[in-house]
């Protein structure tokens, strides 16, 4: 039997997993899938099960998932709503309101509204940045006086008169989570100092504490100062183990507490029953020897670990936060011809602002009285001012130089190019590289065979181990659990993306996911757009022609005004850039408009329309035989001369006949023939496929050096065209700006966007490159490089530190060399592996990818 039912409380691929792995369990489930777009669990059973049945085990099961048969009521997007307020909604800027996520990504993309542990590896999630947490897109204004007081707007205050100031932003979670463990840190210090003096010193030959009270009496004083350190300090370890054993996700908080808790549970076994024990675990005074200076170092030293790798992993995404402190809280309205400083969630489209020298700019627009120079350096990586004038298009968070301009907005909130980035760079950092799988396996069977090999290492030293052989058997069992650390081989690859996709953010290059940069790194073939890929993507017109040696033509009176009049007209329908430029030239040169009809654009062709009753055409050779016009030899020579310049052709045809041609050229941008090169002298072939015709196509490859192009390609060639290099084994990227390009930029490996083109474009690509030039790949592909080889370098140290280190504990050492590991040190060793991982993955911060 199989039955459809809807799931409510899924937010990702961890959640859909953990469902289906839930449902198949349940006893008479012979196949359970669970698709987490429709939110939809097909269930086939041996017989019948009620639905009953799947709710319980979903509610026992701890989390706020629910089964009905019946759809559930769709939201406004299309999804129903999610009532699991551990869970935050997929919305636009999902991480608008503060959201957490585990550093590790156990679960995937999975986010949880506040802050707390993983339910899977326990490790404390990390809050993620966005514009919405205290300064930037709000915030407020409060009185610096009177702090009750607080006004979305900037102003007085109503009590004193002083001027309202910014809201200052609240501590993050990451900072009171430092905060917390550093306190408790220094509580488990003071308490733990005074234990491991007394411990050490035992070793003393004539110990001047056994004067003042006997070894019994120092063992209880022990006992008493470690409770603060294991039932307030470091209890959430134990909190933490006792979650991963329950629910059986395995992790480092299971070996500690284990280790550390059998320690301190024998120290006090060993202090009320005493007689239990045999001879060798007792002293001279007949006093068992106790652990807890054991115990309480190592739950200090993890506790240590802990406290640095919060402070390193605020430093992993410094980049989004750098990011955030472009965003401005105020802004300079006009409102009836009066200045009026507002908040900037104020901002409504087609306000007019006014920026003045040296402020930021509020949110995305363009100008409309003035001119100036902007440092986009933020978000492009060039350090070079922009020259700007009216009609230019200005980014929030960008730095205006010295002259005053107004601007129109034109995208506030999250649709701002600022807020977008920081929601790209979010998602990114939480998404999972393929490579990450392996060590995903590793850590999957990484807990079981520790606690394994503690076992064996107890059983070894206890029947071949020098006296007394259960003191070591017991010392060297407790140093292999505490040594391991599987979170060093989880920490290895997320660390690494999240400071690579950081430091490709603040570089211009915004990658979609981690999977991107893995690919970019495997990419041996580029193909490359011709329009504002290669070339600026600012096409003018260079000529108008009309064919007036056409005896037809002429009696028509195509003359080249009336032949622009009809490019015009048709063109004021499109968006096309080629149009655009017509269209321009055309109010340049004070063109009538004439109005169309029954206008429709053909894609990779051209466009067509009805002009005073007349079928009229404007493209390429190939809109002319869609429109069954015949293009002349001599009308095609004509052509040529331009097309062999490099300048693109495209023909005008009214009623079935060519009457004329526009001549558009786009230059090449400065830094297009130069990335090129670099990306050959790297290894990768570079492909230009254009849907101009070949004599323009050849001459921007004789220019840029390029062997290899196609002309005349329409999308579906050049989706073709990368089936046919993938098929050849190639790894294919793909970079374009158009929606010509959509397809071909989602079927390559590696879809690349230029800033600069259309949205469809930029929700095909996998990385897209801000200031829109091919030098942003050479950044992309140094990027990917960079980041793969720290990735490589974090798994080698933490699989290396492992393997090495745990048959170190285990004792291989001491029939050779008598060395053995102190459990003390290899918590040391254990608390500074994570660290150290994160310290190789900041280290990505200073990697030149220019």
């Amino acid at each position: 039997m199989k039955h459809t039912y809807h799931i409510q409380g899924m937010t990702c691929n961890g959640c859909r997993n953990h469902v289906e792995e839930t449902l198949s369990k349940v006893e008479g489930v012979s196949n359970a899938r669970v698709n987490l777009e429709q939110e939809e669990a097909t269930i086939e059973t041996e017989s019948h099960i009620p639905i009953e049945t799947f709710q319980k085990v979903l509610q026992e099961d701890g989390d706020n998932y629910s089964i009905h048969k019946n759809p559930l009521p769709a939201s406004p997007k299309g999804r129903r709503k999610n009532k699991d307020k551990s869970k935050s909604e997929k919305s636009p800027l999902r991480g608008m309101g503060g959201s957490f996520y585990c550093p590790m990504h156990c679960e995937g993309d999975r986010t949880y509204n506040k802050p707390g542990d993983c339910p899977v590896c326990g490790m404390d999630l990390v809050e993620e940045q966005s514009p919405l947490l205290g300064r930037g897109l709000g915030g407020g204004f409060t009185c610096p006086m009177h702090p009750e007081v607080t006004k979305d707007e900037a102003g007085s205050c109503p009590i004193c008169g002083m001027d309202l100031v910014p809201m200052q932003a609240d501590v993050s979670a990451e900072e009171k989570t430092y905060q917390k463990l550093l306190k408790k840190f220094w509580i488990a210090t003071v308490f733990t100092l005074p234990i491991f003096l007394i411990a050490m010193s035992e070793m003393l030959s004539n110990n001047p504490l056994y004067d003042v009270l006997e070894q019994k009496q120092w063992n209880w004083i022990q006992f008493g100062l470690s409770i603060p350190v294991v039932f307030y300090a470091t209890w959430m370890f134990f909190e933490r183990a006792y979650k991963s054993i329950t629910t059986w996700n395995l992790n480092m908080f299971t070996l500690i507490g284990i280790g550390a808790g059998v320690a301190w549970l024998f120290s006090v076994f060993g202090m009320f029953f005493p007689d239990i024990f045999p001879d060798q675990f007792k002293a001279e005074s007949g006093a068992v020897h106790v652990y807890f200076e054991a115990a309480t170092v190592i739950l200090t030293l993890v506790l240590l670990g802990q406290l640095l790798e919060a402070r390193a992993h605020s430093k992993t995404n410094s980049a989004v936060k750098e990011l955030l402190k472009l965003a401005p809280n105020k802004a300079i309205k006009i409102v009836e011809g009066e200045e009026v400083e507002v908040s900037i969630d104020k901002i409504e489209l087609d306000d007019i602002l006014k920026v003045k020298p040296g402020d930021k700019i509020p949110v995305d627009g363009v100008i409309t009285e003035g001119d100036t120079s902007i440092d986009e350096s933020m978000i492009t990586g060039e350090p070079i001012p922009v020259d700007k004038a009216k009609g230019d298009k200005v980014s929030s968070g960008t730095i205006n130089g010295n002259q005053s301009f107004l601007m129109k907005a034109k995208k506030v909130g999250s649709d701002t190019l600022l807020s977008q980035i920081i929601h790209m760079v979010n998602n990114a950092s939480r998404s999972r590289a393929p490579i990450q799988n392996l060590a995903d396996k590793v850590s999957g069977y990484f807990v079981p065979v520790v606690v394994l090999i503690s076992l064996i290492t107890f059983i070894v030293w206890a029947i071949w181990g020098p006296e007394p052989v259960y003191v070591y058997a017991f010392v060297n069992a407790i140093a292999v659990l505490i040594i391991a650390c599987p979170c060093a081989l989880g920490l290895a690859t997320p660390m690494s993306v999240m400071v690579g996709v950081g430091k490709g953010a603040q570089n211009g290059v915004l990658i979609k996911n981690a999977e991107a940069l893995e690919k970019m790194d495997k990419v041996d073939t580029l193909i490359i757009d011709k329009t504002g890929t290669i070339t600026e993507g600012k096409p003018t017109v260079e000529k108008i022609g009309s064919f007036t040696d056409d005896q037809a033509n002429s009696e028509r009176g195509f003359n080249e005004s009336k032949v622009l009049q009809y490019i015009v007209s048709l063109n004021s329908n499109s968006e096309h850039p080629l149009a655009e430029a017509t269209v321009k030239y055309g109010k340049e040169q004070n063109a009538q408009m004439i109005k169309s009809d029954g206008f429709s654009a053909v894609t990779g062709k051209g466009v067509q329309a009805t002009i005073n009753d007349k079928k009229v055409a404007l493209g390429n050779p190939k809109m002319m035989a869609y429109a069954n016009v015949e293009i002349d030899s001599q009308m095609q020579e004509e052509a040529k001369t331009y097309q062999k310049q490099g300048k693109t052709v495209s023909y005008l045809a009214v009623d079935k006949r060519v009457v004329g041609y526009v001549v558009i050229g786009d230059k090449i941008k400065a830094t297009s023939a130069k990335a090129i090169k670099e990306l050959q002298d790297k290894g990768v072939a570079v492909i230009m496929l254009t849907g101009d015709n070949h004599d323009t196509a050849q001459a921007v490859a004789l220019e840029l050096s390029l062997a290899n192009f196609k002309a005349s390609m329409l999308p579906e060639d050049k989706l073709k065209e990368v089936e046919k290099l993938q098929d050849q084994g190639k790894v294919v990227a793909m970079a374009g700006d158009g929606i010509n390009d959509a397809p071909a930029l989602a079927k390559s490996d590696v879809g690349i966007a230029m800033g600069t083109g259309t949205d469809v474009a930029i929700e095909s690509a996998m990385i897209t490159l801000v200031k829109g030039d091919l030098h942003g790949i050479v950044k992309a592909k140094n990027l990917s490089h960079a980041v793969m080889r720290n990735i490589k370098q974090n798994l080698f140290f933490a699989l290396i530190y492992n393997t090495v280190g745990i048959p170190i504990a285990a004792g291989v050492l001491f029939p050779v060399f008598g060395i053995l590991l102190s459990p003390m040190i290899a918590a040391l060793a254990m608390s500074f592996s994570s660290v150290s991982v994160i310290g190789n993955a900041l280290r990505l911060k200073t990697k030149t990818i220019n």
